[in-house]
């Protein structure tokens, strides 16, 4: 088993500036992919790397809904990271579509991140993924243990065993298994020393200081919705979909002190659950707007009016035209 972990002789981050690989070789520039069970670590993973916050998290499961691209800039390579939701047994037409995303991004690029929590063991979710994985023989895998800081050091030595085990039961030769902690920002630095080599060679796909190519309306989006998400019910997650209606300069502002109108309506899917997310006196969802506003301003770099309003579409989930109306 061969397990990659920071010489102590070399500080855990250098900001990008003196990595072996870069001094040897031509550009390179190309897609890797984080996969796992939902709620793996794979979008904290993804902002860690990139520096700054382009997926959403939360300690629910299946908060990612879209494919976003964080772009980790090097001076002689550039990766972009894909994030995909987290592969389940789908319930719903909706549950459907998003392992077909999973499936489809899979196929598409240059090397996969397989993320395994350390704080829990190998189950039942992991191997079903871990055995769709076995079945790609030519892109290489990377087994990336997350959460290193919730573990002391026999259970994390426990897990890396049992991840290495599970690669030879099925037939996978990681490229290599990588201990990491994204909150922690523990050997992040190193995971994408180990990422970039096995991106092809060429130019860089993205302009210098790009983040990610996901739309602005759609991002603005997402940082509702994990606001939404926080505090709720357990079923209420999967019902959630938000909507940024407009998005428009305010006009007769002076140049110096300019405001951004966000229209935005949050679906559910039954009139029941509108007072969960609105709560007592509109409460809850005041606080969604404070917080995700505040998310919005250090995204946009603009001020904002946030105008939220709570709609019913239901049994979306279900409907292949509100999926449709709703962006999925």
């Amino acid at each position: 088993m061969s397990v990659r972990t920071q010489s102590s002789e070399q500080p855990a981050d250098d900001g990008g500036t003196s990595h072996a690989h870069e001094a040897a070789g031509d550009h390179r520039a190309g897609f890797a992919c984080f996969v796992g069970r939902p709620n793996a670590g794979k979008s904290t993973l993804t902002n860690a790397l990139v520096g700054q916050k382009v997926a959403i998290t939360s300690n629910r499961p299946q908060t990612t809904r879209h494919t976003v691209r964080g772009i980790v800039h090097r001076p002689q390579a550039q990766l972009i990271l894909v994030d995909t939701p987290g592969l389940h047994k789908p319930r719903t037409l909706l549950g459907e579509r998003l392992n077909d995303v999973v499936r489809t991004t899979w196929a598409e690029v240059d090397a996969i991140g397989f993320c395994i929590p350390a704080d829990q063991k190998i189950g039942p979710g992991d191997r079903f993924i871990a055995k769709e994985l076995a079945g790609i023989k030519k892109t290489p895998k990377i087994a990336v243990v997350t959460k290193t800081d919730l573990v002391d050091g026999r259970a994390l030595a426990e897990q890396l065993i049992a991840v290495d085990q599970l690669g030879r039961e099925l037939g996978i030769t990681w490229a290599e298994i990588v201990p990491v902690s994204a909150t922690a920002n523990q050997q992040v630095e190193l995971l994408a020393d180990l990422l970039i080599p096995l991106m092809p060679e060429g130019p860089a796909l993205y302009p210098e200081g790009d983040l990610t190519d996901e739309p602005e309306q759609v991002m603005v989006a997402e940082l509702i919705r994990e606001a939404a998400l926080e505090g709720v019910r357990d079923e209420l997650p999967h019902s959630i979909a938000v909507v940024v209606e407009e998005m428009l300069p305010r006009e007769d502002r002076p140049a110096d002190k300019p405001l951004l109108d966000i229209h935005a309506n949050l679906f559910i899917e039954r009139p029941s659950q509108k007072g969960i997310v609105i709560g007592p006196k509109g409460k809850r969802l005041k606080d969604v707007g404070i917080k995700s506003r505040k998310q919005i301003e250090a995204l946009l770099g603009t001020p904002v009016f946030l105008d939220l309003h709570v709609k019913v579409a239901k049994d979306w989930q279900r409907d292949p035209k509100q999926l449709r109306r709703l962006g999925f």
